[in-house]
């Protein structure tokens, strides 16, 4: 009688697991086809024409109006391809400038002793209580006085500081382990050598993943390449895509196949990067 309960009762908790999980599974099942019918609904509409996206007869599969995707391309209003080039310039770019520039000023407010290092910290974080939309028309000015509008300096160095990008360097640098850096001091190395050799080949993960949403928010960046790309050699991806949306018509189905073609690159990024974003974003929850 002693045995068999406990038994008895190891059983009903191994089947209540089994249920739970399964319940689980469906839940996230659930979630993922409510995530995933967004990128359906743009996959038909762009291989569709603009009578099947707008009729009342709703098809669960397009047509599969391949030819689409040639229209797009061939469109002589807006030239789809160069918009891409440029937008993936000036992603790469921004990408690869904020990697630097943030990297640097959170490893000098982390680690190099200064007495009015808080005080720099702090006017960094009261840049990001500073509404957008106050510092548009002084920096339009500036960029516009310097002759950088149509051109990649214009679209790119201006947002190359980015206080929160800074302040999330700042934390992670406070837990990285200063017995390695100590150690590349004895062996001659300064602050930036222990930075270059040290610390940014072990800190990988998080470069990873702070680059992945410093690629994604400049590839999907609008309202500054609206103001600076006034021609439409210098147009991104995501001004080009407003263009098939006028006053006078609205092509829907170059709207959904530009939509499409323009997130691929986000997703090749996010696939290849994403085992990083979430362990890097933690990391910046160390407290030094």
């Amino acid at each position: 009688m002693t045995t068999t309960a406990p038994q008895a009762g190891k059983r009903r908790r191994k089947g209540g697991g089994v249920l739970g999980n399964t319940g689980l599974y469906v839940a996230v099942g659930i979630a993922a086809l409510l995530f995933l019918i967004p990128f359906y609904l743009i996959v038909r509409n762009a291989l569709s024409t603009d009578l099947e996206i707008t009729g009342e007869n709703w098809k669960l599969l397009p047509s599969f109006q391949w030819g689409n995707i040639s229209e797009l391309f061939d469109d002589p209003t807006v030239d789809f391809g160069h918009s891409m080039v440029n937008s993936l310039v000036v992603a790469v770019l921004t990408t690869v400038g904020t990697l630097l520039v943030c990297s640097l000023a959170g490893y000098g407010l982390a680690r190099i002793p200064y007495r009015h290092a808080n005080k720099v910290f702090y006017a960094v974080l009261a840049t990001l209580m500073v509404p957008t939309a106050v510092t548009f028309v002084p920096s339009f000015v500036l960029v516009s006085s310097l002759g950088w509008v149509d051109t990649y300096r214009g679209l790119i160095i201006p947002g190359l500081f980015s206080g929160f990008t800074c302040f999330l360097f700042r934390q992670y640098f406070l837990g990285f382990p200063k017995e390695l850096e100590e150690a590349a001091r004895v062996d001659g190395l300064g602050y930036w050598g222990a930075y270059w050799r040290i610390v940014v080949p072990n800190s990988l993960n998080f470069f990873a993943a702070i680059a992945t949403i410093t690629f994604i928010s400049a590839w999907n960046s609008f309202l500054w390449p609206l103001v600076i790309g006034q021609d439409p050699s210098s147009w991104t991806v995501q001004i080009s895509l407003s263009s098939f949306m006028t006053n006078q018509t609205v092509n829907f189905h170059l709207i959904f196949m530009a939509t499409a073609i323009s997130i691929l690159p986000l997703v090749f990024v996010f696939l290849f990067l994403q085992r990083w974003l979430v362990q890097g974003i933690a990391q910046t929850g160390i407290k030094g």
